[in-house]
Order: structure tokens, then sequence, then C-alpha cells
């Protein structure tokens, strides 16, 4: 029998191809879009959800578990970026951030499990970030969300693990996608404090996306974890340098690892 997957953010970037990749797979893949119907060259169905919905969420959820009786895979891959000095950053696109990045995995998860407990069986892999390991300058936001998906994932783990459910996380470095597109960018404030930092940094995010990995890389990572029976807690994948900077974290000292990032951002 062929296992169901729900991927969330669907439509575009690293979700479409993994979805597109586990479909050619053989699996009966569900991707989600906010609007579906825009959608027009997805080769797997979309149904609407929107994260920061959970009356969505749970119906979204009911429609693919009614159609094909089971629910074994989520990918929790919606999300979006947001950068800005932390002092400039409205609050109120602070809390929307965390509303998608964070809290929407959650409640997908939350609908998720009902029927994975029934089943004995299932699967859940979330996608954060390599930047997720470390306060980055101006993506202090996008950081500390995908840092605490990161932390809730090794709670949920130890949960669920008796009911025959697995969790893990996978964080991706820069991949070819259009991320930049949708980030939210506080504004360049002429005569800020940070004018000139922030926005010279801000050119050199998007240049780093744009010269990303081929979002294929995530496709094939993901169908490997898929395969695997005993998942490990955290996966991460990207170019060296972007993996090898977790490991140095965990063996330089805090302030020669921080003066590594200044110099690197040319603070």
């Amino acid at each position: 029998m062929s296992k169901v997957v729900l991927i969330t953010g669907g439509s575009s970037g690293i979700g479409k191809s993994i979805g597109e990749f586990l479909h050619q797979k053989g699996f009966v893949v569900y991707g989600t879009s906010r609007n579906p119907e825009r959608v027009l060259n997805s080769v797997f169905p979309l149904v609407a959800l929107d994260v920061r919905n959970t009356e969505s969420i749970e119906a979204a959820i009911a429609k693919i578990i009614a159609t094909s009786g089971r629910l074994d895979i989520v990918i929790n891959n919606a999300g979006v970026g947001i950068t800005g000095p932390l002092e400039e950053i409205p609050t109120v696109e602070m809390k929307n951030h965390f509303d998608t990045n964070f809290f929407g995995p959650i409640a997908v998860m939350q609908a998720a499990l009902p029927q994975m407990r029934a089943q004995k069986s299932g699967l859940i892999i979330n996608i954060t970030s390599i930047a997720g390991y470390m306060g980055l300058p101006y993506r202090s936001m996008y950081s500390a969300s995908k840092g605490a998906l990161e932390l809730i994932t090794e709670s949920l783990r130890m949960e669920v693990k008796s009911f025959g459910i697995h969790v893990t996380n996978v964080a991706p470095g820069d991949f070819a996608t259009n991320i930049a597109s949708g980030r939210y960018h506080a504004p360049v404030i002429k005569g800020s404090a940070y004018e000139v930092s922030y926005g010279d940094n801000l050119k050199t995010m998007d240049e780093h996306v744009d010269g990303g990995s081929n979002p294929n890389e995530m496709a094939e990572a993901v169908y490997a974890i898929i395969n695997t029976k005993n998942p490990k807690i955290h996966y991460k994948v990207g170019a060296f340098m972007q993996k090898f900077s977790i490991v140095l974290k965990r063996l330089l000292p805090d302030k020669v690892y921080e003066k590594i990032l200044m110099n690197h951002y040319k603070l």
C-alpha cells in the first residue's frame, strides 16, 4: 500500500520539489496552499490550508483521511522569512511570523496525531533551518522560530514514541527558492543607526538564496529519512560550510564564534 504524505506549503520551492520526488516514487502525495486554485502546474493534488487557521488545518487533514483512509507522513514545510534589526521590526510582524513558522506546524501536528495514534504508526518531518542553530544578525526572528521548532520536535519525539510515531527535524541551508520574494523585510530606514549595515546585509542574504543549492537535494534527503527505520533527531542538508558552522558553534568559545559571525556579516 502506498504511503499517504501531507506536505504543507507544497505549491513552490522545497515543498514542491519534495512532493514531485515522492510522487515519482509512488507515494500518495497531498500538498497544501492557501490558494490552490491559483496553482495550475502541480503534479499532485493541492488542498486548501492556511497554517495560521486551525479550522482550515483540521478540514484539510479530515479531507485527506476521508479520501485516502490514512495519513502516514506529515512534512511541515510551510514557512516564511523575516529580516530586520530587532529594534525596528514591528511587533505585529514578529507575531505573524511565529504564527506561520512555529504555531502553524504545531497545529498541523496536533491535528494529525490522533490519526497516527489510531494507526499506531506515523512520521512527522519538520523542516527547520541551519539558521535555527544560531542567532544571526538581522534574522533574529527567523533564527528564533526555527530554533524553537527544533526543540519542540525533541520534546514531541519522546511523547509519541510509544505510539509508533517518529518525529524528526531537517534543517536546510540556503536553497535556490522563492523564499526571498515572500520574506517580510523590515524597511531600510533612511537615517537609522542600522541603515548601512542592514541594507548591505539584506543584499547579501538575497544573494545567498539566489546562489543556493538545488531543492532536489532536500527531496532526496527526505526520501532517505522516510526509508530509515529509526530516524535521527536532527538532520542538516546544505553546503559544507553551512553545516560545519553548527559544529564550530559547539566547539568554539561563545565570543570567538560570535566574532566569526560578525566578521562574516561585516559588523
